[in-house]
């Protein structure tokens, strides 16, 4: 191997090239090379293009629906195995099947622990992802999981704003301890919303524990899928005297017809990573890049640092 070939490599499976090549930019290393044979009933198979013989490779994968973007990590890892890649690093901006961490009724997989156990299994030396929507998750794991925080980027970018009468608020009383984090790094008031649902994504009611009047709202949460709890959130809070609302939500599953809620509510302003990328464009959603945090936490795990002073919280 020549002196002049970098140590690390960067690959992306097909649904993540948007995100990967930001965090080539970043690291300063070219995207390497794959190629995707499929054959004709929909089976595809990933083939590195280039060496990775002793090399640490790093995989960027978000594993949102459908189940293919899960199944070519799966094999990119297989691959990277059997290509004699001394470490493979499964980066995971969005890890799927996370709501999934427990039984929450009878008869029901823990999808989550599925998924980790597959990651193992295919030969995955370590698990970088941001913002489980369990932290416990980290525990299914035999292997190193590095937990990044959006709050990296996101208390920046809140600081920006320079907003008068801040409050943080928490959409449900699952985000409370996310929702405290924030209010105590920003040195505001913070407020939880109660909810209780009739189904998945169906909202029966929703109360709001605090006082939001005179106040600019900002509500923390993990995700937002159908938009429905976010967009409710909002219109009590104002219908509740607040002056404001935003939202932070670090992964933009944006389900069903969440634009169209999001459009038609209260909200001045959804920010999001870039960890899914955005079915279509919305003047109410801004897009704060994950790229450079990953880059450089991988750089450091590379180098064998400390990634302890990137986190904020």
């Amino acid at each position: 191997m020549s002196h002049l070939e970098p140590e690390a490599k960067i690959f992306a499976c097909s649904q993540s090239v948007y995100l990967a090549e930001k965090i080539a930019e970043q690291y300063g290393i070219p995207l390497g090379k794959v190629t995707m044979s499929t054959y004709s009933d929909g089976e595809f198979q990933p083939s590195y293009e280039e060496s990775i013989r002793g090399l640490r490779v790093f995989i960027v994968c978000s594993t949102f629906p459908s189940a293919d973007n899960l199944m070519e990590l799966l094999l990119m890892i297989d691959a990277a195995k059997r290509a004699s890649a001394r470490h493979i690093t499964a980066v995971m901006p969005y890890f799927g099947w996370a709501r999934q961490d427990r039984k929450d009724k009878p008869r029901v997989p823990i999808g989550a622990k599925l998924v980790a156990n597959l990651l193992t299994a295919a030969g995955a030396t370590r698990i970088m992802t941001m913002d489980l929507h369990a932290d416990q998750i980290q525990g299914f794991f035999e292997k190193p999981v590095d937990h990044l925080f959006a709050s990296t980027i996101f208390l920046p970018y809140v600081q920006s704003l320079n907003l008068e009468n801040l409050t943080i608020a928490s959409p449900d009383m699952g985000g409370s301890k996310r929702a405290y984090a924030y209010s105590k790094f920003l040195e505001s008031d913070v407020v939880i919303c109660y909810k209780q649902r009739k189904a998945a994504n169906v909202i029966d009611t929703m109360e709001l524990i605090g006082e939001v009047k005179g106040r600019n709202v900002i509500l923390v949460d993990d995700m937002i899928d159908t938009g429905g709890t976010l967009a409710k959130a909002a219109d009590l809070m104002i219908e509740k005297g607040a002056l404001s609302v935003r939202a932070i939500c670090t992964h933009a599953i944006l389900s069903g017809g969440a634009y169209e809620k999001i459009e038609n509510s209260k909200l001045s302003e959804l920010i999001v990573t870039d960890s899914i990328p955005l079915k279509k464009q919305s003047d109410k959603i801004r897009v704060v890049s994950c790229a450079p945090l990953f880059a450089e936490v991988m750089h450091m795990v590379h180098h064998n640092n400390s990634i302890s002073g990137k986190f904020i919280m």
